[in-house]
């Protein structure tokens, strides 16, 4: 079986062109499956498997061994999935006729809307890093770039010095699947930019010449690209320094407050699709939901028999 998962991961790598990201969660999905079927003895080795001796029970007795760990529903519904777009490649390969996984309901998901900031939060969220420092400076850069632009903060990371166009006032990010689209930024993100780029030379001097990454646009205290858990952290800590007026701040929230406040200001639905990097508008229109919310309050509050 582990020739079939390795041709799989193949396929994603180099024919769907997936994050590295995403392949490890693959690898590592159909890797507790192949567990389930056959553990390794103490040698470490397995027994051969016929994959097509696998069936819609035994899928379904592995999630039952997955429900009874605990697992959440979402790792459920993502395992799921995973062997779903398996098992249809092997059809597709003409390695199996029928995918077994087709025929096991996913578990039932309770709707979360996203969690999204008060205009006013966020600008005291984003003006909170102290601009006196270099880091300040790289770290009011990135929460106003985050912001005014709404990419994921895995695409904010991945950006180098010639992705950003100070003239047009926009910048190219490369999103999921390696797709890349030009997103525009405002001129409060600009001048950030450029007040941190006048400070980037003092942390590029600190790496060493065979680590730095001349091409990064934001750098760590050690000169070399910043990383998406180091983002995280700086913003929790900045969370937690104005946590009275902007509680539950992740490193989503200023995507998912760009995509509420723009879609209240009236934008287009099909306009935030793309500016978010989403490949289906279904994805998108979770903030329908929320700008509905705010619609609601808005008439409960203003009309005279609400």
């Amino acid at each position: 079986m582990q020739k079939y998962i390795d041709l799989f991961l193949d396929h994603l790598k180099y024919e769907r062109n997936l994050s590295e990201h995403t392949l490890r969660n693959y690898r590592i999905d159909l890797g507790q499956f192949y567990d389930y079927l056959v553990p390794m003895d103490h040698r470490g080795h397995r027994r051969p498997v016929n994959i097509r001796s696998i069936d819609n029970i035994t899928i379904r007795e592995f999630m039952a061994t997955l429900y009874a760990q605990q697992k959440k529903k979402t790792s459920i519904a993502r395992k799921l999935a995973t062997l779903r777009s398996f098992f249809k490649f092997l059809c597709r390969e003409q390695i199996l006729d029928l995918n077994p996984a087709q025929l096991v309901s996913s578990p039932r998901l309770e709707k979360k809307l996203p969690k999204h900031l008060t205009i006013e939060a966020v600008i005291r969220f984003i003006e909170t890093p102290d601009i006196d420092t270099p880091l300040g400076k790289r770290d009011r850069a990135i929460l106003e770039l985050l912001y005014a632009t709404g990419m994921r903060v895995s695409e904010l990371v991945k950006l180098n010095l010639d992705d950003i166009d100070f003239k047009h006032l926009s910048a190219r990010v490369k999103g999921k699947g390696r797709k890349e689209r030009i997103v525009p930024f405002g001129k409060k993100a600009r001048e950030a930019v450029e007040l941190y780029l006048e400070a980037r030379g003092e942390l590029l001097a600190e790496a060493s010449p065979d680590e730095r990454d001349p091409m990064a646009l934001f750098l760590n205290y050690q000169g070399t690209r910043l990383t998406t858990r180091s983002v995280g952290r700086l913003i929790n800590k900045y969370a937690k320094m104005c946590a009275d007026v902007t509680p539950n701040v992740s490193p989503h929230s200023l995507r998912h407050s760009f995509a509420t406040h723009l879609l209240n200001a009236g934008a287009d639905l099909r306009a935030i699709q793309e500016l978010l990097g989403h490949a289906r508008l279904s994805t998108t229109q979770q903030y329908t939901y929320v700008s509905m919310e705010r619609l609601i309050e808005v008439y409960d509050k203003a009309h005279p028999k609400a």
